[in-house]
């Protein structure tokens, strides 16, 4: 069985131990919702919550080869502290309860994986652990999101999504988004299709 290179570290002991408090809530009040900048200080932080969303979203679907290539090269300290630096990307961690729950990245200009145009916002990465998915936490970072594209004068919010990963779809197309083309990711040395996605804002 795969083992992702890294078990759930400090950052993320609170989700676990929250876990069977949120499962008998129906409602999350989105004011517990709090969001906070990353930066280098977080890199551990950033590290252990990629890995740990990614492999869920995506390790049944996969090689265990795939995976592990992948994770190596994209959540590497170095990897994500030269992301967490770059003048035209931004992350942003949201807590619950004060307790780590997801996180969101966005680029703009030229750090978007596709050039879209210098109108458009990209969020290239939006992940919830397990624990806090259902609970609105994807609506909150997709309005986070939209409220940076208002701040950049952006016209458009873009994302790309597996083309096998229907309930992301749904999700996106629910919150106003549409396909506008796909393009390539690879995963380890399998090349997969992203569905690109986009939504203009008023």
């Amino acid at each position: 069985m795969f083992q992702t290179p890294l078990g759930h570290g400090r950052c993320l002991e609170g989700a676990l131990f929250f876990s069977t408090r949120i499962e008998r809530l129906e409602t999350i009040d989105l004011a517990e919702i709090t969001l906070k900048k990353a930066t280098t200080a977080d890199v551990d932080c950033l590290r252990e919550i990629s890995i740990t969303t990614f492999t869920d979203t995506f390790g049944d679907q996969n090689s265990p080869e795939d995976l592990a290539n992948y994770l190596k090269q994209a959540y590497s300290v170095e990897q994500l502290t030269a992301e967490l630096v770059a003048p035209l990307s931004v992350f942003y961690f949201a807590y619950l309860e004060g307790e780590l729950a997801g996180y969101l990245k966005l680029n703009q200009g030229a750090a978007q994986t596709e050039d879209v145009g210098e109108n458009a916002l990209e969020v290239e990465r939006i992940y919830i652990l397990p624990t806090f998915k259902r609970h609105g936490l994807g609506s909150r970072l997709i309005a986070q999101a939209e409220q940076v594209a208002h701040q950049l004068n952006k016209s458009e919010v873009w994302l790309g999504v597996w083309e096998k990963n229907f309930a992301a779809q749904h999700f996106y197309e629910h919150l106003g988004f549409h396909k506008i083309g796909e393009h390539t990711f690879m995963m380890g040395t399998d090349p997969q299709t992203d569905l690109m996605m986009m939504k203009t804002i008023a």
